[in-house]
């Protein structure tokens, strides 16, 4: 995800993922329609590719593109890849990740543990994101999940949260809570963080960010976030 550019639509990300199931691929693709695809720990890889059904990656493992429209994506420690993509399932990665593009999901959360490194963009439609000190080179975007750029963590790019657009129906964005935004211990957004729906922002006193726009933040200064 380049900056500045807002979450892709959802069905054109679905055509297009089921486009890529049946074009031509290099001998060390793996290629489904239905069914879930599991890659070795510490293997390599090309393209990981399914319709319906999870990719589960092992630790150490160095892949292509890793996507699926139903489905999750779980992936070990110490992955290799150039992007990871679902529609309809969460994406989850361990520690000391290193994604070249960018990580999208529409339905389902994302989360990076520690060491991570993405190289593009971290973005959601329905669905939590959150960040353990991991560096994000693009922006951060979601709709109505919540955001936790976590201790240590830093976002070179901008931070939104984008109001809901018709154009998106029939997606279904939950209920009517406000999404709740997190800047932790020693975190840092160096774009600018954009609000387009009402959301609860907390940014902790050692936190660096840019202009706000849309909210007020509240400072705290413990290990975790108030609780509502």
């Amino acid at each position: 995800m380049s900056p500045r550019r807002p979450v892709r639509h959802p069905l054109l990300l679905a055509v297009a993922l089921a486009c890529a199931c049946t074009g031509a691929h290099a001998a060390d693709d793996v290629d489904k329609v239905n069914g879930s695809i599991s890659a070795d720990a510490g293997q390599t890889y090309g393209d990981l590719s399914t319709v319906n059904g999870g990719v589960t990656i092992g630790a150490g493992a160095h892949v292509g593109s890793a996507s699926t429209v139903n489905g999750s994506i779980e992936a070990g420690d110490a992955l290799v890849a150039d992007s990871i993509n679902t529609v309809n399932g969460g994406i989850r990665v361990g520690s000391h990740a290193q994604i070249s593009g960018d990580m999208e999901t529409v339905n389902g959360g994302i989360f990076v543990d520690r060491g991570g490194r993405i190289g593009k963009g971290v973005g959601t439609v329905n669905g939590a994101i959150g960040l353990v000190d991991t560096e994000v080179a693009g922006d951060v975007e979601t709709v109505s999940g919540d955001i936790t750029i976590g201790v240590g963590s830093q976002v070179r790019g901008a931070l939104r949260v984008r109001k809901p657009n018709a154009s998106w129906l029939p997606i279904n964005f939950g209920n009517k809570r406000k999404p709740r935004i997190i800047i932790g211990p020693n975190a840092a957004v160096d774009g600018e963080l954009v609000f387009e729906r009402d959301v609860t922002l907390y940014v902790h006193k050692s936190a660096r960010i840019g202009k706000v726009v849309g909210a007020t933040p509240i400072a705290y200064d413990g290990a975790r976030a108030p609780t509502e």
